[in-house]
């Protein structure tokens, strides 16, 4: 029978819809008769992989960064910033296997493994194809316009709020299965999702609120420090539906496991951006896209955190034509 286990961007998602389109290709074209376990994996400070135990008889990573185990049997990703060290990036380019690939062209890791399927191994995902627009249009912030993303209309953009900020394990992995099986409309009506969702909306509105109140904008950049508040996992958009003259933001919030700081540009401003976030955070030890990026520390390392991401916005802010 055989076990995959797959590793997954926690609480993204593009991260589980990446899961599930392997997962389908997976258990029609390689392995109709296995079992599949999913293991979130979330960007913190320090090793990565330190207890990532790589456990299944198969094992991937998808939308996350690579690792130089020799378990590791597949890996898809799209971040600029996909590597921990050179020695890692000489490891996957000396790969031989064919089954891992990384391309930073890509907005979404969903739409670059459907097509790494199709064109490595003739593998047809269409019967998904809804699934992979909706997570190449939320990665890769291709909303029509700023309300789109925060007003949460559709129903792809409900279950975004629903898959950032449920915390149960379980529940996050069965929208893997539920992804492969039902519309996404289908999905927004499974009573437990609605459970987790309407509470989360509502929190969602308390969040437009606070933000509103902590952010600050000057010289084309949105500064906000939440890290008094409990919001991990809020909209990322919400700084560009307050400030839509801003050109980028720059955030601090905290969980349980690390502080964090979150760097982005405004996908409807007409400004040009002039930094790759991606570089800019990898100074500090993060990473991303060069037009989104981040940077996560211990939660004890709040204090350099705040520090660091008034450095960044203070960079940003330098040398700006843009006004707020």
């Amino acid at each position: 029978m055989g076990i995959m286990k797959i590793y997954f961007h926690n609480n993204c998602f593009d991260g589980l819809a990446s899961a599930a389109v392997f997962s389908n290709f997976y258990l029609k074209a390689i392995n109709k008769n296995c079992e599949f376990q999913y293991e979130g994996l979330a960007h913190r400070a320090g090793q990565l992989f330190l207890d990532v135990e790589f456990d299944g008889d198969e094992n991937a990573i998808v939308d996350f960064k690579y690792s130089s185990d020799p378990r590791l049997s597949w890996w898809f990703d799209h971040h600029q910033s996909a590597f921990l060290s050179r020695e890692d990036e000489a490891h996957f380019r000396a790969d031989q296997s064919g089954r891992k690939f990384h391309d930073p062209t890509y907005r979404s890791c969903t739409k670059f493994i459907g097509q790494m399927l199709r064109e490595h191994f003739a593998f047809d995902s269409s019967q998904l194809n809804d699934l992979i627009q909706w997570a190449d249009i939320i990665d890769g912030a291709q909303f029509k316009d700023a309300q789109s993303a925060v007003e949460l209309r559709e129903s792809a953009m409900k279950l975004m709020m629903v898959v950032e900020g449920v915390r149960d394990r379980e529940k996050i992995c069965s929208l893997i299965v539920e992804f492969q099986r039902k519309s996404l409309d289908e999905i927004m009506e499974i009573p437990w999702v609605q459970d987790v969702f309407r509470p989360l909306y509502d929190r969602h509105l308390v969040s437009i609120d606070i933000i509103r109140r902590s952010a600050q904008c000057s010289e084309g950049t949105v500064f906000f420090d939440i890290s008094d508040h409990d919001m991990e996992g809020y909209n990322k958009f919400i700084p560009y539906y307050l400030f839509p003259q801003a050109t980028y933001c720059v955030g601090v919030s905290l969980s349980s496991f690390r502080a964090k700081i979150s760097v982005g540009s405004n996908p409807w401003n007409s400004q040009p951006r002039t930094h790759n976030l991606a570089v800019l955070c990898e100074r500090y030890g993060g990473g991303g896209h060069p037009v989104v990026g981040a940077i996560s520390f211990t939660p004890e390392e709040l204090p350099k955190a705040r520090r660091v991401a008034q450095e960044i916005a203070g960079e940003l802010r330098g040398g700006s034509k843009a006004s707020c």
